[in-house]
């Protein structure tokens, strides 16, 4: 799960003269080298394995540093070649195409490893989005870092993030889940282990179980506002927002979507504090199984009340049983 730091306005840069370029994490720090425009008047990039972002959708959203490794590369692995060579076709980009995925893995690995061990640099990309999320290249990235060969990255699109920043739900945590099971009954077990996640979830999911899935979202994760995404950054991009319940019976009713979908499953709603007569009992129980310190710290945890104020009632309570 990631979790983005804290107050955002911290997150600003100021403008000034001649200042040290800060990392965003506060530090000074160069970055990777900025390529110019064309690509083609840049330096190759260095030998080692590149994980290439692609568009997800619109090819106007290609990196210029990613066109700059994907020009620059001995060769590029893909999933498929046709897709890959639509984008290469836009941009003048003639750079040998191989397959990579998740069918021929096992054996194309070895060779890719052998290039890397030559001292080529090699470009890996999906069909769309980020390398690795819920596409294949895991195995490839852990077996050069075993052997110390260099791997880095061209950032650039993500559907699960593009998602997210559309969706008008909470970005500050959040957990993306990759597809569901296909399975209903493994669907819903999955779901009741994040049922108490106090973070916004996102979900890919296939059209023609969308509905389905919704529904069972729905049941176990309770009501919750929601946002079904598809087509992003194409023509017909789509964010459709709702209660669960709603959107489940929307996509029962019209049918699967067209296009590749991304749930964006808002958090839980705080837990109401218990009655104060509640409270007593809950405390008195906790109290005597766990201590004054354990039970103030439990039930905060439960209830979001705040610990001091249930560790001086703990006192009170414990005092009084003594």
């Amino acid at each position: 799960m990631r979790q983005s730091g804290g107050d955002t306005r911290a997150t600003k840069a100021t403008s000034g003269g001649g200042g040290k370029r800060r990392e965003p994490n506060g530090g000074p720090g160069a970055s990777k080298p900025e390529p110019a425009w064309p690509p083609a008047a840049t330096a190759p990039p260095e030998p080692g394995l590149h994980l290439v972002a692609t568009p997800i959708g619109n090819l106007g959203d290609v990196s210029l540093r990613g066109l700059a490794v994907l020009r620059g590369a001995d060769r590029i692995y893909c999933e498929d070649t046709r897709v890959t060579a639509r984008l290469l076709a836009r941009y003048g980009i003639k750079t040998p195409l191989e397959t990579y995925h998740d069918h021929n893995a096992e054996r194309v690995r070895p060779a890719v490893l052998a290039a890397l061990r030559r001292g080529e640099r090699v470009a890996l990309v999906s069909d769309a989005g980020t390398p690795l999320v819920c596409d294949p290249g895991y195995k490839l990235v852990r077996a050069a870092l075993a052997e110390g060969l260099p791997v880095t990255t061209a950032p650039g699109a993500s559907a699960a993030l593009t998602a997210l920043t559309l969706s008008g739900l909470p970005p500050d945590r959040f957990l993306f889940a990759g597809f569901l099971p296909r399975q209903r009954p493994a669907r819903r077990q999955a779901l009741a282990g994040w049922a108490t996640l106090d973070a916004t979830l996102i979900f890919y999911e296939a059209p023609p179980r969308l509905a389905a899935a919704l529904a069972d979202m729905a049941e176990i994760l309770g009501r919750r506002p929601a946002a079904v995404a598809r087509e992003l950054t194409k023509l017909h991009e789509e964010v459709r927002r709702g209660p669960l319940a709603g959107l489940a019976e929307h996509y029962r009713a019209s049918g699967p979507p067209r296009g590749e979908t991304v749930v964006v499953v808002g958090p839980p709603e705080p837990a109401a504090a218990p009655a104060d007569a509640d409270l007593e009992v809950l405390l008195r129980a906790a109290v005597a199984k766990l201590g004054v310190k354990e039970a103030a710290a439990r039930l905060a945890a439960e209830t979001g009340l705040p610990r001091r104020v249930l560790y001086r009632r703990a006192v009170a309570l414990r005092d009084g049983m003594a």
